[in-house]
């Protein structure tokens, strides 16, 4: 019982003591705050959870949150203004284009026939290198005025049909014409006669039946892949040709060797003509045995029902015999 009496007097004690504290910590206190911090204004409460709802009122918080009233108003405005023209306001419709623009070739209608210039319409269509005129796969029907200093003209797989006495007029340089693969089936008599510098005569896969009469200057002749009958060859039109070197004449209609032939001769191409028979001084004069030509070594008739061992004598003067068969 003592030492029950003993420890309640001690707890009261112990009560008594820090209930006389409160005071000197709260002066405490209020040397460390500043005036007018915010939490001065709590001070005078003490807070427990009998009178927490006088301190603060809870039944206005969505007051104490509203900031609606604070943001600022923003207007958008159009940064383009409307366009007026008088009392109407006007309306641009946009134009519609087409998906897929039409692309057109240059043709040589009109260009080819400007009177201003004989030169810069054909190289506007074909291309034009220091003196080579290139007019290859540009749907050409006629040969096109060229310039006067063209030495080479290149005008393959067109459509030209015929070459006229005036198309190579004044070209005194135009040394190659090469016209292969068109559809040429005539050549006027003065077209090409008035080229004294014309060496080379490219005319393969058209549609020629005669040969025009050509300079002498000439040293390559190629009508390969024609119509060429052996009545369609002048005679002594060859033996006039002094420089003649190479005569391509295969995959024609002869029916016989054309000649007489000039001394100049290195080759001749004959294959898969119509070829039969030839004359015995075809190739060599029989009257003159010393006759030789050393130069044409090169003779093609393969290809033709000619029966080559049937003519002996006329290759005396050959340094080869021709291509063909024999038997």
């Amino acid at each position: 019982m003592k030492l029950l009496a003993f420890l309640s007097l001690l707890g009261l004690v112990l009560l008594g003591a820090g209930t006389a504290s409160l005071p000197k910590e709260r002066k405490r206190r209020d040397q460390t705050l500043g005036e007018g911090d915010a939490y001065a204004v709590l001070d005078n409460y003490d807070l427990g959870l009998d009178n927490y709802d006088e301190v603060i009122d809870l039944s206005d918080y969505e007051g104490l949150t509203d900031y609606g009233d604070q943001l600022p108003e923003v207007k958008v405005t159009s940064l383009v203004p409307p366009t007026r023209i008088g009392s109407t306001q006007s309306t641009v419709t946009p134009r519609k284009l087409s998906s897929k623009p039409k692309m057109s070739r240059p043709t040589m209608l009109g260009l080819l026939d400007s009177p201003s210039s004989h030169s810069l319409p054909t190289c506007l269509v074909c291309v034009c290198l220091g003196s080579s005129v290139y007019c290859d796969d540009t749907d050409l029907e006629n040969i096109p005025p060229l310039p006067k200093t063209t030495t080479y003209l290149y005008a393959r797989f067109n459509r030209i049909r015929r070459i006229r006495a005036g198309d190579f007029q004044g070209l005194t340089k135009l040394k190659r014409i090469d016209l292969s693969s068109n559809a040429i089936f005539s050549i006027d008599d003065d077209a090409l006669r008035l080229l004294p510098a014309l060496q080379d005569l490219i005319l393969p896969e058209n549609q020629l039946a005669s040969l025009p009469v050509l300079p002498a200057s000439i040293e390559v002749l190629d009508v390969r892949l024609n119509r060429l009958r052996s009545s369609g060859i002048q005679p002594e039109a060859l033996r006039a040709l002094e420089k003649l070197q190479f005569l391509y004449l295969a995959d024609n209609l002869l029916d016989s060797i054309p000649g007489p032939l000039p001394p100049s001769l290195r080759s001749l191409h004959l294959q898969n003509n119509m070829i039969e028979t030839m004359q015995s001084d075809a190739f060599c004069d029989s009257e003159e045995h010393k006759h030789s030509r050393r130069r044409l070594e090169d003779i093609r008739l393969d290809g033709n029902p000619i029966n080559l061992g049937l003519f002996p004598s006329a290759y005396f003067c050959l340094p080869r015999l021709p291509t063909g068969r024999c038997c």
